[in-house]
């Protein structure tokens, strides 16, 4: 891997040198040459001339293709698409470069102005997006995430369920948590399950004395209904599962909260103190991915590097259409249902009983098909959903030095979590293997308030996937389990191997949900090893729906031959849970030597990511 990194490096260095410039900025002209003189306006006009470049073999590509972001914001009205006649080689990559850290900004997002005041309220005219009225789930203002309006402030003051009917498709809870909202047209209830939050469009309340009768929309209620894992919680200790209400204009009563009124497209915010929305600058998100690398398992996409570049300001509408019941990590369902009797199943994997297929949630930057798409020095900020993912197919590819944060869903995913088409407990092990995503290096990373709107996903999630590399990076308020390696609940061998989780420093983690680790594993992965890591400071959130199921190490269902060694955490709280054969534990807890806990997360070169 050092061999690797010192070549990219290398190549980069050869560049300045000898590689083909084409510049770009929020000024230029898409007629210009892409000089810096007469540079292009967007990126989308240098990929083109980029490919011609090569298509026509011209002799200063031979030393690679940099395409130079000048300082700004450049706004997107589509992705970005790379294909794999945008292939760089080895020693000709093309690399998309901001000229100065993090102010090149590649933002999906829609400036709101025209603000008026309204009583303790500003109000504004939502303007359309390409010809369509336009809807959004964030709102910014100076760079700061509003809250979409809802019914408390503090998550410790959340109502809880009072019962479950899955056979009428009911969720009973107390009248008064929900008198505020009887009118509203829209609005959602955000519920704690276990391990995840399902966010669910109310369709009907019907009060009856104390007690409401919850009734929501298709799709999501009957997946919410049927769907065994994660379950409402109904318990005779207190610990019902809770829930908070969201998206009405009667919600609407605290400052920093914000409300949409899709049919009158009127936008509400209460201000926050010392904020002049005449002067203030508000964006929401308009698309929900920012670039599309698309290649195919025999034409991938190949040696593209972005490079001090930011990307800003994404959405994800699926909640708002068709609401979000997650299995795990933020896959949600679209069935699930319990089998009776169990499935008997067969490498000593224990009787099943459910079964459930997935969907994926919406990233910023996606990667299918893609080989060596590497992300240096680049910044991942105020996401509305997975901020980088490499979906299927992609082999290699550096991410290193990038700041994760702000964040709605995971910062960063690798692998299949099952293809839709496929049972998600069945062992994933295709015929042609370079549909398993390898290789990725993953270090040197900060994530940060990642995780902020789905709990229950991660800062670092990888699914289905072999030889991938996850060290040295640091990871703190996160929702859920720090990093999550494996998927599959099964013992039996299938395409994961080779995996390692390595000198990253997890803390101040599970901020609202529980059943977590700082380290989680899934599935049977030979000569994987979790080693050398520090986890400290977990969060004790007071709804968690069991407040001992916490861990700072975790081997879930079916881990198998997995080296977990050398990690220092500050107790020895640690679950393996259902595991096949060949894990080694060794020397884990505070008796670690301390110079584990000194050398784990970033590296002295790359802390100015916390600053």
């Amino acid at each position: 891997m050092k061999k690797q990194l010192i070549t990219t490096a290398f190549v980069l260095a050869s560049m300045t040198i000898s590689a083909a410039d084409i510049w770009v900025s929020p000024s230029g002209n898409d007629s210009n040459a892409g000089t810096k003189e007469a540079p292009k306006a967007t990126l989308t006009s240098a990929l083109r001339q980029a490919r011609e470049l090569r298509r026509l073999n011209d002799e200063s590509i031979h030393g690679g293709i940099r395409i130079r972001l000048e300082n700004g914001t450049y706004a997107l009205y589509e992705p970005l698409f790379f294909r794999p006649e945008d292939s760089g080689t080895p020693d000709s990559p093309t690399v998309i470069q901001g000229e100065t850290d993090g102010n090149a900004v590649l933002s999906g997002g829609v400036r709101i102005s025209g603000w008026k005041k309204q009583g303790k309220l500003w109000v504004a005219d939502v303007p359309e997006f390409n010809g369509c009225p336009l809807d959004f789930r964030q709102l910014w203002v100076n760079g700061e995430k509003a809250v979409r309006a809802r019914d408390v402030a503090d998550f410790e003051q959340m109502s809880r369920i009072i019962n479950n009917d899955p056979k009428n498709e009911i969720l009973w809870v107390p009248s008064a948590a929900v008198k505020k909202i009887l009118k509203a047209p829209r609005a959602e209830m955000v519920l704690h399950e276990m391990w995840c939050v399902a966010f669910l469009r109310i369709k009907s309340v019907e009060l009856h004395g104390d007690s409401a009768a919850v009734r929501f929309h298709h799709p999501e209620s009957r997946i919410q209904f049927e769907h065994p894992w994660p379950r409402p919680m109904v318990t005779t200790d207190g610990h019902n599962s809770a829930f908070y209400l969201t998206n009405a204009m009667e919600l609407l009563d605290e400052p920093g909260e914000w409300y949409h009124d899709i049919y009158t497209r009127k936008l509400y915010y209460y201000p926050r103190q010392g904020e002049d929305m005449k002067h203030a600058e508000a964006v929401v998100p308009a698309i929900e991915t920012l670039v599309q690398v698309e290649g195919t398992l025999d034409r991938p996409v190949e040696n593209i590097i972005f490079k001090n570049v930011t990307f800003h300001h994404t959405t994800w509408m699926r909640p708002s259409q068709k609401g979000h019941v997650p299995l795990q990590a933020g896959m949600y369902l679209t069935d699930g249902y319990k089998l009776r009797p169990q499935m008997i199943r067969n490498y000593g994997n224990h009787k099943l009983d459910n079964q459930g297929w997935l969907g994926r949630p919406s990233a910023a930057v996606r990667i299918s098909c893609g080989n060596s798409i590497d992300f240096t020095d680049c910044t991942f900020e105020h996401m509305g959903s997975t901020a980088l993912d490499y979906v299927y197919g992609a082999h290699g590819g550096k991410v290193q030095g990038c700041l994760f944060r702000d964040i709605a869903g995971n910062g960063l995913v690798a692998g299949s979590f099952s293809p839709a088409g496929h049972e998600t407990h069945y062992p994933y092990d295709p015929a042609d293997l370079r549909e398993v995503c390898s290789h990725q290096y993953i270090a040197n990373n900060y994530f940060t308030d990642v995780t902020n709107e789905d709990w229950g996903c991660l800062a670092i999630c990888a699914g289905y996937v072999k030889d991938i590399n996850i060290e040295h990076n640091e990871i703190c308020e996160v929702s859920y389990s720090g990093i999550s390696l494996g998927w599959g609940w099964t013992k039996t061998v299938n395409c994961m191997r080779n995996n390692r989780v390595h000198a990253n420093l997890i803390h101040h983690y599970a901020k609202h949900m529980y059943d977590v680790a700082g380290i989680y594993t899934l599935g049977s992965q030979p000569k994987s090893e979790v080693t050398e890591n520090c986890v400290h400071s977990i969060y004790s959130p007071g709804y968690a729906h069991d407040p001992h199921h916490w861990f700072y190490l975790y081997t879930d269902e079916g881990s198998s031959f997995i080296n977990v060694k050398d990690n220092w955490t500050e107790g020895k709280k640690f679950l393996q849970n259902a595991n096949g054969p060949g894990n080694v534990w060794e020397n884990n807890g505070p008796m670690v030597n301390d110079s584990i806990k000194v050398k784990a997360g970033l590296e002295k070169e790359y802390l100015h990511l916390k600053k």
